[in-house]
C-alpha cells in the first residue's frame, strides 16, 4: 500500500480485512514518506513500514500487487517504478495530473504487461451494480455530489476531486462520446475550484447535468436519469435505487399507470469489493472493471471541463479559475 493518508489506510484496513477473511491475498507492507504515519498503520495492521517504493521493492521480492494512494502528481512516478518491477497496480482516481501522465501510463501498462485498475470507487457501490440491468436508453442525467469542505484533497479542483466519480459512471452509463461540454465554476474557500456545475452533450443526443461541491452545508451523493418510460434514482450514500414505470411492470401507486419498484441491492463496502474486483483482476489476468483506459478517458473528460471552466472565467471577467 502506497501512500497511506486518511484513504491509503483504508486499502490498507481493507486488505488486511480480506487477508483474515481467508482471501488468498496477504499485506506485506505499506509506504508513506511520513515515517511515523507509516510506522503507525504498520503496526495496526501487522505489517512492515517503509519510507519509499525502492525500500519496499528491495525487500520484499515477493509483492505482487499494489494501491497507490500517493498525491496525485507523483501517481506517474510510483505507479511506473512499480509496473517496471513487476507489480502489478490499482491507482486512485485520478489517473494522473495530466493526459500525458495517463498516456505514459496506458503505454508502460501495455508494455510490461500489467493488470491496472483505476480506483473509480462507485463503480463497486451496490446501487450502480444494481442499476446496470436497467439501463436502456439513458437521455438525460441529473446528478449531485455535494460534501462539506475538509483539507483533503486540495491538490486537484473539485471536478477532479469529486465530480469524476460520477463523470466515470455516466460516460459507463450512456455509452457515447462526448460532443459539447459548458461548465461554470468558482473558488471558494481553497486556491482551486471548489464549486461546479456542468452541462455535457453526447453524440447519442443524451443531456448531462454535474453538480459538484465541496463547500456544501450538507452531503448528498444522488444520480438521477430517465429513459424512455423510465425514471431511476440512485442514492450512492444510501445504497438505494429507485424505478418509476410507465406500464405494466412494477408496484402499482397511487397513480395507476406508474409502477414503482425499488430493486434489490446486495449490500458490500465499496471499497471492500473494489479490491476483491482488483485482486482477482491480477489472479486471473483479466481487464479489471475500471481499466486503465477507463480512467485515461475519465480524466480526459473532466481535464476539458476543467478548461470549459477557466474560459467561462475569462469570457465573464471572473480572471483567473
Amino acid at each position: 500500500m502506497v501512500g497511506v493518508g486518511v484513504f491509503g489506510r483504508n486499502h490498507a484496513r481493507v486488505y488486511k480485512e480480506l487477508e483474515q477473511q481467508g482471501e488468498p491475498v496477504r499485506l506485506l507492507g505499506v509506504v508513506d514518506p511520513d515515517v511515523n504515519r507509516a510506522d503507525a498503520v504498520a503496526r495496526e495492521f501487522g505489517c512492515k513500514a517503509f519510507g519509499s517504493v525502492d525500500q519496499m521493492l528491495t525487500t520484499h521480492s515477493e509483492l505482487q500487487a499494489a494501491s497507490v494512494a500517493a498525491p496525485t502528481v507523483q501517481h506517474l512516478e510510483v505507479a511506473s517504478e512499480l509496473m517496471k518491477h513487476g507489480v502489478d497496480v490499482l491507482i486512485e482516481k485520478p489517473l494522473a495530473a495530466t493526459l500525458a501522465e495517463a498516456d505514459e501510463l496506458v503505454s508502460l501498462a501495455a508494455a510490461q504487461k500489467r493488470i491496472v485498475q483505476v480506483g473509480h470507487l462507485e463503480r463497486f457501490n451496490p446501487a450502480v451494480r444494481a442499476t446496470l440491468p436497467l439501463l436502456t436508453q439513458p437521455m438525460f442525467f441529473e446528478v449531485h455530489r455535494l460534501s462539506v469542505f475538509t483539507p483533503r484533497s486540495l491538490d486537484v479542483d473539485v471536478v477532479l476531486d469529486l465530480m469524476i466519480h460520477d463523470l466515470d459512471i455516466v460516460l459507463a452509463f450512456a455509452k457515447s462520446a462526448v460532443k459539447e461540454v459548458r461548465a461554470v465554476g468558482l473558488p471558494i474557500l481553497s486556491g482551486k475550484v471548489d464549486i461546479a456545475n456542468v452541462r455535457l452533450e453526447f453524440e447519442s443526443g443524451c443531456i448531462a447535468n454535474f453538480t459538484a461541491s465541496r463547500v456544501s452545508t450538507e452531503r448528498v451523493r444522488k444520480l438521477r436519469f430517465f429513459q424512455p418510460k423510465q425514471y431511476v434514482s440512485l442514492d450512492y450514500g444510501r445504497q438505494e435505487v429507485l424505478v418509476f414505470t410507465v406500464g405494466p411492470d412494477g408496484v402499482p401507486s397511487a397513480n395507476p399507470q406508474i409502477g414503482v419498484n425499488k430493486p434489490a441491492v446486495a449490500s458490500e463496502e465499496p471499497l471492500h469489493a473494489e479490491l476483491k474486483s482488483f485482486l482477482h483482476a491480477v489472479r486471473e489476468r483479466s481487464t479489471p472493471v475500471v481499466s486503465v483506459e477507463d480512467g485515461r478517458r475519465a480524466l480526459a473528460l473532466a481535464l476539458e471541463i476543467v478548461a470549459a471552466i477557466g474560459e467561462h472565467g475569462k469570457k465573464v471577467g471572473l480572471g483567473r479559475v
